[in-house]
């Protein structure tokens, strides 16, 4: 029991490490490569969890090699535009001026109903309204309208409005974030005079603090707990 123990917390000490090298993305924004990578990976790690008599780097060796392979090829791909578009393929526009490209379509193997689905997760029921729809290499499906469909501006309506700011947690769940605050331009001592205005006597009953850097702040207690 102690060695499957242990032996899950190497492996998964190794993804963790290893996926925060390769860096932050999506499931859903995964390349081909990427999602290559991932299903076997999936697949090495369990093998040395199932059976004990398997040696753990005979499943550690071949996901280091294919976390190295993908860092390989990722490097690649942000080198040569070629080389991406062999490994990662190309965007494909599936609509264009209002009309499906019936033989673009074919050729990314897409249904009408398919299209009219992730048009219809974007808010867009009429296709004669899309200008332009793109089938990224990720498998997204962006959409641009026509100029008439879009809606107006802030600008294009002379109306002033005021710029949002950064927001920075400054308390969460009674805990005080240091580092926001530093970030934020404040101190403990802007804290504690903006808790006592609030009459709150400290962070322990505050539920969230959020400060702007434009000087507004998001303010809410904790509900007393039964």
């Amino acid at each position: 029991m102690a060695i499957v123990f242990f032996r899950t917390l190497i492996i998964f000490s190794t993804l963790l490490l290893l996926m925060r090298i390769l860096g932050k993305r999506q499931m859903g924004e995964l390349e081909l490569s990427e999602l290559v990578v991932s299903v076997l990976i999936a697949d090495l790690a369990a093998m040395p969890l199932q059976d004990i008599g398997i040696p753990l780097l005979n499943g550690l060796v071949p996901i280091v090699i294919l976390f190295s392979c993908e860092l390989i090829i990722s490097g690649l791909t942000m080198r040569s535009v070629k080389i991406r578009a062999v490994i990662c393929g190309k965007p494909c526009m599936l609509i264009k001026n209002g009309k499906i490209l019936q033989d673009n379509m074919r050729l990314c193997r897409f249904t009408v109903d398919e299209l009219a689905e992730e048009l219809r997760s974007k808010d867009v029921i009429d296709i004669s309204c899309v200008k332009y729809a793109i089938l990224e290499t990720n498998g997204t499906l962006n959409t641009v309208l026509f100029s008439s469909q879009l809606p107006p501006t802030a600008e294009q309506l002379g109306v002033r409005m005021d710029e949002l700011g950064y927001p920075y947690i400054i308390i969460e769940e009674g805990r005080v974030l240091d580092e926001n605050l530093r970030l934020s331009g404040h101190d403990r001592l802007w804290l504690e005079h903006e808790l006592s205005l609030r009459g709150v006597s400290g962070p322990d009953s505050v539920y969230v603090m959020i400060a702007y850097d434009t000087g507004e702040i998001y303010f809410q207690e904790r509900e007393n707990r039964a």
